[in-house]
C-alpha cells in the first residue's frame, strides 16, 4: 500500500508503516528528522501521485481551541485561522481513497465537522494524556489496546479474572504482570474493599491512596511535554505524534 504522511517532519508515522511493509512517504515544508522517503515541499505537489492512504497532521497553531484566545482578544489576524481551515478542507477533499486527519481539540469540529473519534496516547503505550481528534474517510476507528494502557501515577487498572491469561499448567486465570495466579496477584480487583475507582474511556482505574490523587500522566508533570517553557523549538516538540499512536495506525489500518 502507498501511504502519504502529510505535514510530518519527524518520520514517526512514516517509519511505522514502512516497518509493516508499506511504501510510505512523509511530506513537510521542513526536512525530515530521520532518514527515509520524504518530500520537502508543498503536499499538493504530490497529492495526486496515486497514494492509497493519507494520514495528515495539519499545523494546529491557528486551529487549536487552546490558542483561539489570541484571535478573540484581537492579538492575531482571524485570516490565519480561515487559511488553516481552507487547508484542512483541501486535505479532506483529496482524491485518495483512505484518509485520516489528526489534530488536537480544534475549531475544525465546529467549522467543518465533528471528529469521528477522540483518542489518547495512553491507550497505546505512551505515558501521556492528550486528546487527539481523528477525522476519518474509509477507515475504522482505532481500538484501545487494554494490554498497552498506561496508568496515571498512583493508579492501576482494575483487573478481572476475564482480563487474565490461562495458566498453562492448571488452566486457572494467570496474571502475567505479577507472574502468579489471579487469586494470588496484587492487582486491584473489582470487588476489593477500600479502593477508589474511576472509569476513563471505558477503562476502570483504581487506587488505594486516600484521598484519591488527581489523574496525571508523565507529560502533565512539571518536566513533561505540556509544561515546556517558551522556546523556538517548543511547537515542534509538542506537535510530534506519539509512537504508540503511530504504530496503532500502522497495525490496525494495515490491511484495510
Amino acid at each position: 500500500m502507498r501511504v502519504l504522511i502529510a505535514c510530518e517532519y519527524s518520520g514517526t508515522v512514516r517509519d511505522a508503516f514502512i516497518k509493516n511493509g508499506h511504501e510510505a512517504m512523509s511530506c513537510d515544508l521542513l526536512p525530515t528528522e530521520q532518514p527515509g522517503p520524504h518530500y520537502q515541499g508543498n503536499v499538493f505537489d504530490i497529492i495526486n501521485d496515486g497514494f492509497d492512504m493519507m494520514i495528515a497532521h495539519p499545523p494546529c497553531t491557528y486551529l487549536s481551541v487552546s490558542g483561539m484566545h489570541w484571535t478573540a482578544r484581537g492579538l492575531r489576524d482571524p485570516k490565519l485561522t480561515e487559511d488553516a481551515l481552507n487547508f484542512v478542507k483541501l486535505l479532506m477533499e483529496a482524491p485518495i481513497e483512505k484518509i485520516a486527519l489528526e489534530n488536537p481539540i480544534s475549531v475544525i469540529s465546529t467549522r467543518i465537522r465533528k471528529p469521528d473519534q477522540i483518542i489518547q496516547p495512553w491507550w497505546f503505550g505512551d505515558n501521556a494524556s492528550k486528546k487527539t481528534c481523528l477525522w476519518l474517510k474509509s477507515l475504522p476507528k482505532l481500538e484501545l489496546d487494554i494490554n498497552k494502557v498506561v496508568c496515571p501515577a498512583n493508579w492501576e487498572k482494575v483487573m478481572c479474572a476475564a482480563d487474565m491469561v490461562e495458566c498453562d499448567c492448571c488452566g486457572e486465570p494467570f496474571c502475567p504482570e505479577c507472574n502468579t495466579h489471579y487469586a494470588d496477584c496484587e492487582c486491584i480487583g473489582p470487588t476489593e474493599d477500600d479502593v477508589i475507582t474511576k472509569e476513563v474511556d471505558n477503562v476502570l482505574f483504581g487506587t488505594r491512596v486516600k484521598p484519591a490523587p488527581k489523574m496525571i500522566w508523565e507529560n502533565q508533570t512539571p518536566s513533561g511535554q505540556n509544561k515546556l517553557g517558551p522556546s523556538p523549538e517548543r511547537w515542534k516538540e509538542r506537535s510530534r505524534t506519539y509512537r504508540g499512536i503511530a504504530q496503532a495506525m500502522a497495525d490496525q489500518w494495515d490491511k484495510i
